[in-house]
């Protein structure tokens, strides 16, 4: 079943936000597409009248319980996917070459104000991870080259 996220007509503006604490960042576990089952970090899709900042402390208080304060921009990058879903087929060439997934994605480097990590909306599961532990969440390479560079912000913070 396709989501509104799925076959955009325009692309979706997302948002994301690194935690580091001591040491580790906190991820999130995808309960849905694009990405289900994926570990991955904490974000979401912009709200029409939200700012970035605004619609990143909204995403991170849904997904993990937490309330943050959103302090550096660390990267803007785009994912696009061609691919479609395990139930679908093309029917015209036009379906082959329009995207599943188009998002622009802002990741801000963000610090905790209050609550506890905690798996919410479509999120499965949550975990924090040193630096020397991210190989083995299997993240995309885009996320791990976004979380190594706020460890390094987090690190020319102090």
């Amino acid at each position: 079943m396709s989501s509104w996220r799925e076959y955009p007509e325009k692309p979706i503006v997302g948002v994301g936000g690194v935690v580091i604490e001591e040491g580790r960042a906190l991820l999130i576990r995808r309960g849905s597409e694009p990405l289900l089952g994926q570990w991955s970090i904490p974000g979401g899709t912009l709200e029409l009248g939200e700012t970035l900042v605004e619609g990143t402390e909204r995403e991170l208080k849904e997904e993990t319980g937490l309330v943050v304060r959103v302090l550096d921009l660390i990267e803007v990058f785009e994912r696009i996917n061609f691919g479609r879903g395990a139930d679908e087929t093309w029917t015209t060439l036009e379906e082959k070459r329009r995207p599943r997934f188009h998002f622009v994605i802002a990741d801000y480097l963000c610090q905790r104000i209050s609550g506890e990590a905690v798996a919410g909306g479509d999120v499965t599961d949550v975990a924090w991870a040193s630096e020397a532990e991210l190989d083995k969440f299997g993240l995309t390479p885009t996320a791990t080259r976004v979380i190594r560079k706020a460890f390094s912000l987090a690190r020319n913070q102090k």
